[in-house]
């Protein structure tokens, strides 16, 4: 029990409801089993591409060891979010406990920075790779991926763990039906007694401060491989260049894309149905996970020779 300052007494909730396109019900249905089809996808796509690079050694270099980071993040985060989104939408199981909700919030935001960053790192990759050849065998090396990776699991860790350890410290009294299929955090804070004014602007400045640092060194990266690229005289090496890069771009283009008109939906909320920007935030989960081991493994002529083998060890 909770007493305010005005006298009244409410009973904090226990748990939360998430409430799945509450003005959209029918979403539910026939959204079931595309996304039931992208989740299988995305789980073995990726764990096709995981297996390739561990098993073959000739995919045992950093640029894949890269990649094989990107396809975990990609895992965990469709675990986190779309088994729990399924299952809403099959047995209406819309309970989640505080714990469950705050954990669920915590893996999201830290996540979906850690692929940001992992996307920056490899942008760095191929810059070094296109702009120093000769010296890429010496900065590049099997420890610059360690170490890359214990910065990018702790820089995303630390700066997001206070999220969801401000929206757990709010006081939850009456309300506890999120208007969400997960635990987004301003979803979650806004059923707070409290003032949230600090959650409020700490996702806004950390969390932009994140991406938009990564977007940024991304587009520098890029823009250094454009002006190297151009100054090359054979046209077999721009396009081996171009190719090098090609995957990756893609990747990045669909992480940002998806990212850029979720955030578009909520500028013109006014204009568009609250349900959309649900339903983007959960296709940003799953869609980049889905695609982006088909596209390295279409374009990346090792990983396809390399699942090939594999296959047919198989048979």
């Amino acid at each position: 029990m909770t007493v305010h300052q005005n006298g009244n007494i409410s009973t904090e909730a226990s748990d939360f409801l998430l409430n799945c396109f509450a003005r959209s019900p029918s979403w539910q249905l026939w959204l079931s089993l595309p996304l039931s089809l992208l989740f299988l996808l995305a789980m073995g796509a990726n764990t096709t591409l995981l297996t390739t690079i561990r098993l073959e050694a000739s995919l045992h270099e950093p640029m894949y060891y890269l990649l094989s980071l990107l396809s975990l993040l990609d895992m965990v985060l469709c675990l986190t979010v779309i088994p729990k989104v399924l299952a809403i939408f099959w047995f209406d199981l819309r309970s989640i406990s505080f714990f469950a909700c705050f954990f669920q919030m915590f893996i999201m935001n830290s996540f979906l920075a850690m692929e940001s960053c992992t996307f920056m790192v490899m942008a760095y990759d191929r810059y070094v790779a296109i702009c120093h050849p000769l010296r890429y065998p010496s900065i590049i090396t099997d420890q610059f991926v360690v170490k890359a990776a214990i910065f990018i699991l702790a820089r995303n860790s630390l700066t997001i763990l206070p999220i969801p350890i401000l929206s757990g410290l709010l006081h939850y009294c009456g309300r506890n039906v999120i208007e969400n299929c997960i635990c987004a955090n301003m979803s979650v804070s806004r059923l707070s007694c409290d003032d949230i004014t600090i959650n409020r602007l700490y996702q806004f400045a950390f969390g932009w401060a994140l991406l938009g640092s990564d977007l940024i060194l991304i587009f520098l990266s890029y823009t250094l491989i454009l002006r190297a690229v151009l100054k090359l005289k054979s046209e077999g090496a721009v396009a081996k260049a171009l190719s090098t890069c090609g995957s990756h771009f893609i990747l990045i283009l669909f992480f940002s894309t998806i990212l850029l008109v979720f955030v578009l939906t909520h500028v013109a909320k006014k204009k568009v149905s609250p349900d959309v920007p649900v339903l983007l935030n959960v296709l940003h989960h799953v869609i980049p996970a889905a695609l982006n081991p088909i596209v390295y493994g279409v374009r990346t002529q090792e990983i396809k020779q390399g699942i090939q083998r594999l296959l047919k060890k198989g048979w």
